[in-house]
C-alpha cells in the first residue's frame, strides 16, 4: 500500500478477467472508493504474472476461467513471483471444490461474482491487510 497525499494508505488494485465488462465494471465500481486505485488490467493469468511483476499491486482480482492460463495457475505462479501481492478470487464458480483449489494455490479470499456489492471490498482490504510488507 502507498501513502495518499492525506496519509491515508491507497491499496493498488490490478484486475485481471477475460471479460471486458467484467473489468469494466469493477473499474467503474472500484473508483468510487477513496482508498482503492486501480493500477491495472489483464485478460489471463500470463498477462496477470507479467504486470504483478512490473506493478507490484498490493491486491490482484483474479477470475478463475479464463484462456490459455487459468486464475488457479496464475495465482500458484504468482506466490513465486509476485509474494508481495495478494490474490482474491473472484468467479462465477461459488463451489467447494473451487473455493478448495483457490485456497490451496494461495489466494487470500474467495468472492462469488453473484455477492460482489456485500463481500468484494471487505475482501480486498483484509487481504491487503495481511500481506507483508516490502519497504
Amino acid at each position: 500500500m502507498r501513502a495518499s497525499g492525506l496519509g491515508k494508505k491507497t491499496i493498488r488494485v490490478l484486475l485481471v478477467d477475460d471479460q471486458p465488462a467484467v473489468r469494466q465494471g469493477l473499474q467503474i465500481r472500484l473508483v468510487l472508493e477513496p482508498d482503492v486505485e486501480v493500477v491495472g488490467e489483464a485478460g489471463d493469468g500470463a498477462g496477470a504474472i507479467s504486470l504483478a511483476q512490473s506493478l507490484r499491486p498490493d491486491v490482484i482480482l483474479m477470475d478463475v476461467r479464463m484462456p490459455g492460463m487459468d486464475g488457479i495457475s496464475a495465482v500458484r505462479t504468482l506466490r513465486a513471483v509476485a509474494p508481495e501481492s495478494a490474490v482474491v478470487i473472484l468467479s462465477l464458480y461459488d463451489d467447494a471444490k473451487t473455493r478448495a483449489r483457490a485456497q490451496e494455490a494461495g489466494a487470500a479470499a474467495f468472492v462469488a461474482k453473484h455477492k460482489v456489492e456485500e463481500t468484494l471490498l471487505a475482501a480486498i482490504r483484509r487481504a491487503a491487510a495481511r500481506r507483508p510488507e516490502h519497504g
